[in-house]
């Protein structure tokens, strides 16, 4: 977990100038550091780049499928932390890196910041970090200012310090296997985006609790949703009890063990059977290695939850909600109207 309180050293600071190559933007690079004498603004402009990655818990790395010291972000932060002296001119690389990459006739051209933070807290202990953050949009904004004893309005033409558009922060942790790595992109679900964590940054997530929760979750929903239904005659309340369970067991848990999740929330042995099967076509269909133990991660968890909606959708006249006792709850069919029934069993209304 990152704590932006913590975040209190702005080292170093620099501003490049990134276009879109292929629309014949420029690229422009300071030439120095940015030298902040105001207190004021540091603080603004740490609000601005840490904020977005309040109570982030999930974490990337850096890769590459040939050698990790083939990334070249990678490579250049490494140069930063192992010498602060490097840092303009590997900033200036940094720049040139996103610029290659900026080709997509979508892609904003845009300020890139590269800072360098000499203490900040993430998981409990002290790092050093850097930190890429580029903005995209300007905003307008008015100015109210008195004149001659008469208030006057003007506008001008900024960034908006609650919108970062993109930004990366790098750990100096584990270096050997890529750092740890934090990433914030407001409009990652456009392809164009995808050159920001895929092309330019080139980095994967980490093989940790919150990545193994959030693949076990994802896993237990498609089992339930399109693999039971194939072996066995289930409706929907019977699907919709199972994902129930499978949510108490998420959220109430602190350690996820296969043996002991599949008797709980399954019961039966051939669908237990059915399920570890399952588990083993799902790793190798999406390439992702799950350990039949592993602690939950409770923020994973949260992020996950619409993943167990216990919504009974009937036709488009009705959602009905299960939270409960799937006893409470029967199928029937009347023939009077040929449509099938609910009914639900309750004590009290409210």
């Amino acid at each position: 977990m990152i704590h932006v309180s913590e975040f209190k050293d702005l080292a170093q600071l620099t501003i490049h100038k990134v276009g879109n190559m292929s629309q014949e933007e420029p690229l422009i690079c300071s030439q120095a550091p940015l030298q902040l004498e105001d207190e004021m603004i540091g603080q603004l402009l740490l609000t601005y780049f840490i904020q977005p990655f309040t109570n982030s818990a999930e974490y990337f790395r850096f890769f590459h499928e040939a050698d990790i010291q083939l990334n070249e972000v990678f490579q250049y932060c490494r140069r930063i932390f192992e010498d602060k002296e490097n840092f303009q001119e590997q900033s200036v690389n940094i720049a040139k890196h996103l610029y290659k990459h900026s080709t997509h006739p979508k892609i904003k051209g845009g300020e890139l910041y590269i800072a360098y933070f000499s203490r900040c807290q993430v998981d409990g202990e002290d790092v050093e970090a850097i930190g890429i953050f580029k903005s995209e949009n300007r905003d307008t904004y008015l100015k109210v200012f008195l004149s001659d004893d008469n208030y006057q309005v003007n506008y001008e033409d900024g960034i908006n310090i609650s919108k970062l558009d993109k930004g990366c922060l790098v750990f100096n942790v584990e270096e050997e296997n890529g750092y740890q790595v934090s990433i914030v992109d407001s409009i990652s679900k456009q392809n164009e985006a995808i050159y920001w964590k895929d092309a330019f940054l080139q980095v994967q997530r980490r093989e940790d609790s919150y990545h193994q929760t959030e693949t076990a979750v994802n896993m237990c929903k498609q089992f339930i949703n399109t693999k039971l239904p194939t072996e066995y005659e289930m409706n929907r309340v019977d699907q919709v009890d199972l994902l129930n369970k499978s949510a108490a067991y998420f959220k109430e848990k602190e350690q996820f063990q296969l043996d002991d999740f599949a008797n709980e929330v399954l019961g039966n042995p051939d669908a237990i059977a059915s399920f570890k099967e399952y588990k083993e076509s799902y790793q190798q269909e999406f390439q992702q290695q799950l350990p039949d133990t592993f602690d939950i991660s409770a923020s994973a968890v949260k992020k996950q939850q619409k993943v167990f909606k216990s919504v009974l959708k009937l036709d488009r006249n009705f959602h009905v909600y299960i939270h409960g006792d799937r006893e409470l709850v029967e199928r029937g069919y009347d023939e009077a109207t040929n449509m099938n029934y609910y009914k639900l069993l309750f004590e009290n209304e409210s």
